[in-house]
């Protein structure tokens, strides 16, 4: 019907012979100069259509025709009783004070009908809400006289204000409501694929105020949950048969839509409904699982197993035990992951995925393992140790089952900073999904991680693919033992957050000059392999030294002789702050610890490409270090539903609710969303 009537309207002024124009011009208010209205209407029949035009300066936000939980609508008093039908444009949502809210920056032009004797004159006040960090209430009187010339551009404007207003279809014909637990949801689909789609609510009768939305897209499947509470801050007791109307868009497009709610339905349904399909998140666990072996942060306990079989001979029976004890160990790991997790949420603390990697005592812990574990593989226990103990340890860390058994526990736990593909979906919906499903998330996830090593347990005779045992597998062992140093070294100056540079240098170059002293005792001087090694951690530790020898000055000016990007705190406020000035806006939320952000910042961030767009005037770059505890941060994340970093997003003046980047970046990616961002 809208649509209909929008084109009755558009062939109406299109064949009007005499029109009459008013024009308020712009008015302002004393009391509140961050603000400018006018009003605009034209005469016809016993009809007036309007339009009111308002002007808000940066930081500024009026209000949609349902605020949301939060501000008050515009609204005209006409003095002789006229009534209006306004036409509302798509609004953007906001957060102010923690309340969210619909409405409009900058400026919104809103068109509406009056219906309304033909006089000449035509009277009323309009009463305006305002809000940045304070709200004003300030009332605009509006006089209208229809004797002034007409204006030859009020058609067009009027028109084009009404293409603005959304239809009445055109997106989906299938959508539905229902409560679940203590949330609304909307399900439906369209007939292409949903890009960057948004909702905009309208109170339920009784006064009950949906909350903001966690939309959740894949193909042609939308899925929306929202909060719902009444006027007093309750859940409501239920939902089915009220009328629900909201504004949805997608991909530029939108539509107004008016549906009765359906029966209301178990909360334990929620996390389904609002994470999209359980069983594509069952095989993205299998298949983040799968993907951390790939990871640089497992490759050397995966090359740790390599060598023990290479040693362990053919012995099929033992070759099948060992490895069904690595997936027993990596099982296990992932279960006491999950374990601590639901200690957390029991306890209301911050979750996420490797926020171990927070904790000074884990780090050192991870380290001191990480450094025996190379010493080992170096030779020095055989030599240092009694042979008593030498047979043990041996025994216990490499052919036994126990070893079998830590080393799929390490595994795990060097796993942890690596974000894999397909992990970050399947951990934010496990974190936020009921605690049945969360082990069930987590299980998966070892699952994946142990399906290589339990083929291997299964057909045990693949392993007899591997080379045979010769010199060849003195290099190996080297190779393996530098991998497993380079995870050592690198854990260590993970410290530095904690213990500052200088004392975490201290223990990073006393690293270097012990694993260079039994690298040199072990190792035969006679291969170029030995010195290209001794080489290589001598330069480290050098490396190290001028590092601690230099002053804070120095180590600045060495930063500033690169093109960097111009990074800024990440907060909310400085989001709202930047959109409402009309920039662009990248955040990027890293650790130290994330071996995936890394890759990121050196293969894409560090572009000169990607520095140049980041750099650009209308651009924002914010970067939140989560290294260290941070309520912000894990506040900023959980309000997205992410758990695990890396996390970019990108907003804009086309994107003012953000687009979430996926976890590995790529130039391409980080430009079409900044492109996209602008409008």
């Amino acid at each position: 019907m809208l649509n209909i009537f929008r084109g009755f309207v558009l062939l109406l002024l299109s064949c009007m012979g005499v029109a009459h124009a008013a024009d308020s011009g712009w008015l302002t208010a004393p009391q509140n100069d961050h603000a400018r209205v006018r009003f605009q209407a034209q005469k016809s029949q016993d009809q007036l259509h309007g339009l009111l035009t308002v002007e808000l300066q940066s930081g500024w936000k009026t209000y949609w025709r349902s605020p949301g939980e939060g501000g008050v609508a515009p609204e005209i008093t006409w003095k002789k009783g006229e009534t209006a039908r306004w036409y509302w444009p798509v609004p953007s949502r906001f957060e102010i004070s923690g309340l969210t809210t619909q409405g409009y920056h900058k400026k919104v032009v809103i068109p509406m009908v009056i219906s309304a004797n033909a006089g000449d004159v035509l009277d009323g006040t309009l009463t305006l809400s305002t809000c940045s960090n304070v709200c004003l209430l300030t009332d605009y009187p509006l006089h209208l006289d229809f004797n002034q010339p007409d204006d030859p551009d009020f058609e067009a404007a009027f028109a084009q204000a009404m293409r603005a207003i959304p239809a009445d279809s055109g997106i989906s014909d299938d959508l539905s409501a229902h409560l679940a637990g203590s949330n609304l949801v909307i399900t439906g689909s369209t007939a292409g694929e949903w890009r960057d789609a948004q909702i905009y609510f309208d109170p339920l009768e009784g006064g009950i105020i949906p909350g903001e939305p966690a939309i959740k897209s894949s193909g042609s499947s939308l899925v929306v949950t929202t909060p719902v509470t009444d006027e007093w801050g309750e859940k409501p007791a239920s939902l089915a048969g009220k009328t629900l109307s909201f504004v949805l868009t997608n991909d530029g497009k939108a539509q107004q839509t008016t549906l009765t709610v359906g029966a209301d339905r178990a909360a334990a349904t929620v996390a389904d409904a609002s994470m999209g399909n359980f069983g594509q998140m069952v095989l993205f666990a299998l298949l983040g699982g799968l993907i951390l072996n790939l990871m640089p942060c497992v490759l050397p306990v995966m090359g740790m197993k390599l060598n023990s079989v290479l040693h362990g001979g053919t012995d099929t029976a033992r070759i099948r035990l060992r490895f069904l004890a690595t997936s027993a160990g990596i099982l296990t790991s992932f279960a006491l992951l999950a374990a601590m997790i639901t200690a957390l949420k029991i306890t209301g603390a911050s979750l996420g995925w490797g926020i171990q990697f927070q904790n000074p005592w884990f780090i050192g812990l991870m380290v001191a393992v990480t450094f025996i574990f190379a010493l080992n593989l170096f030779g020095v226990f055989e030599m240092l140790l009694p042979s008593s103990l030498t047979g043990r340890m041996a025994t216990a860390g490499g052919n036994g089952l126990a070893g079998s058994f830590l080393e799929g526990v390490f595994a795990t736990l060097l796993a942890t900073p690596c974000s894999a593909p397909f992990l970050g979906t399947a951990v934010a919906f496990a974190l936020a999904a009921p605690l049945g499903d969360l082990w069930l998330i987590f299980m998966l996830l070892g699952l994946g991680m142990a399906l290589p090593w339990l083929f291997v347990a299964l057909l045990p005779k693949t392993a007899q693919l591997l080379p045979r045992p010769g010199r060849w597998m003195n290099s190996l062992k080297v190779i393996l033992a530098l991998m497993m140093l380079a995870s050592s070294l690198w854990l260590a100056t993970l410290l530095n957050q904690h213990m500052g540079n200088t004392l975490s240098g201290l223990v990073t170059l006393a690293l270097t000059v012990i694993a260079l002293g039994a690298f040199i005792r072990t190792t035969p001087r006679t291969t170029l392999a030995f010195w290209l090694v001794v080489i290589a951690l001598a330069a480290f530790g050098g490396y190290q030294i001028r590092g601690l020898t230099q002053d804070d000055a120095a180590r600045a000016s060495t930063a500033d002789a690169h093109p960097l990007i111009t990074w800024q705190p990440l907060s909310e406020e400085a989001i709202t702050r930047a959109l409402a000035d009309g920039k662009r806006v990248f955040v990027d939320i890293s650790a130290d610890w994330c071996v995936t952000c890394k890759v990121n910042e050196l293969r894409v961030l560090n572009q000169p490409e990607i520095i140049a767009a980041l750099n650009q005037p209308d651009v924002v770059a914010l970067r939140g270090d989560w290294s260290k505890p941070s309520e912000q941060i894990t506040a900023f994340l959980q309000k997205r539903h992410s758990y695990a970093i890396p996390f970019n997003q990108v907003y804009g003046p086309a994107l003012p609710d953000g687009q979430i980047l996926p976890p590995l970046l790529t130039q391409q990616t980080v430009l079409t969303a900044l492109k996209n961002a602008k409008g």
